[in-house]
């Protein structure tokens, strides 16, 4: 038997040399929350559930665009004036606070009105109700009052929607209704670009049938 063949088997290096630079491997971690449901997300297999108090809030749980404030900073209600960390204005107070999300729902909704198909979906005699719901929910998310939150806990979209049947038509109908709404509120391009992007994608998430 040869010297090299009573040698034992040399251990797998932990760095990869690509590129002539070792580069340390990286093992997965777990995934964030639910940007729908706000449950947390399954942890890895080599990591333990997160404890009570690990988990996030729910309002930490509400999806944000990374440029954007916490949504649950308060509303400073000041004009558009150039701020830093954690005095940047917020993106409600930026496209001008409760005004602009009233005429966004306000444009919504009325065209759910003329819609039989549509307004079926809705069960409530009036929209009222509907339209406060929208309303409080858009100005949480976006950085203004939190009353969304303390009268109806984390908005859990997905769940919400859950007992009706989204399909790909209602989610066009939907995205069409919102469109009027947003295209009446005469935002800047880049507001208008933030805020449709997130609806869209919403409005993507909730399909279930």
């Amino acid at each position: 038997m040869s010297d090299e063949e009573s040698q034992p088997a040399r251990e797998l290096p932990k760095f990869s040399n690509r590129l002539g630079a070792p580069i340390a491997t990286v093992r997965p971690v777990g995934r964030p929350p639910s940007q729908v449901s706000g449950l947390p997300g399954r942890p890895a297999a080599d990591q333990p559930a997160p404890s009570a108090g690990d988990r996030p809030s729910p309002a930490d749980a509400i999806p944000l665009s990374p440029a954007l404030p916490h949504p649950g900073q308060p509303s400073t209600g000041q004009p558009n004036v150039e701020q830093s960390g954690a005095e940047q204005q917020s993106f409600y107070d930026a496209v001008g606070g409760r005004k602009t999300f009233e005429t966004i729902v306000e444009v919504f909704y009325s065209h759910v009105a003329e819609d039989e198909d549509f307004r079926a979906m809705y069960p409530e005699a009036d929209l009222e109700p509907a339209k406060e719901r929208l309303l409080t929910f858009l100005e949480q998310y976006w950085g203004g009052p939190r009353t969304y939150q303390e009268q109806r806990g984390h908005p859990r979209l997905r769940m919400r929607h859950m007992p009706f049947a989204v399909d790909a038509e209602a989610r066009d109908k939907w995205l069409r209704f919102m469109r009027a709404g947003v295209d009446a509120a005469d935002l800047s391009p880049l507001h208008e670009q933030i805020l449709w992007d997130y609806l869209e994608r919403a409005a993507h998430s909730m399909v279930n049938s």
